[in-house]
């Protein structure tokens, strides 16, 4: 059963893949701008993440134009594997997993925090959050073109 078009005529779906998109882009540049401007270091577990985020930039935007619901099942994997990988990161930096499973052996620690905003939010933690975020929001794409 296809959603309802607005009297725009744009579907529900497509404004919350819209919303991810924007989410993803804004992580892509701001994870760009923390590597390439600030020079913080990138350590393996953020290499990760970023692979499991960037393609969805291109992803979304390509579902979006022309509009395909279906987009939100290879998307969600993506989402799904970062939002792992960000909170096994979370967890590591927490000291809840022991430092002998981190994978960041030599060179650039994973469980070192370099940027801390208001105190708690740490580039694992805002990735956490964005995976979280477009996690829910392709969720509710899915769920309006299903309703």
């Amino acid at each position: 059963m296809k959603s309802k078009v607005s009297s725009l005529g744009i579907q529900p779906g497509w404004t919350l893949l819209f919303a991810a998109w924007i989410v993803v882009a804004s992580a892509t540049l701001g994870s760009l701008f923390f590597s390439e401007v600030m020079r913080v270091p990138v350590c393996v577990l953020c290499w990760y993440q970023r692979v499991a985020m960037y393609p969805l930039t291109l992803i979304l935007a390509i579902g979006l134009f022309p509009y395909d619901p279906k987009v939100v099942r290879y998307a969600g994997a993506l989402a799904g594997v970062g939002w792992l990988t960000a909170m096994f990161h979370v967890l590591l930096v927490a000291g809840i997993v022991p430092e002998r499973v981190q994978p960041c052996v030599q060179g650039i620690p994973c469980s070192e925090t370099y940027i801390s905003l208001l105190g708690f939010l740490s580039i694992p933690v805002m990735s956490l959050f964005t995976f979280t975020l477009i996690g829910v929001l392709l969720f509710y794409a899915h769920k309006m073109e299903s309703s």
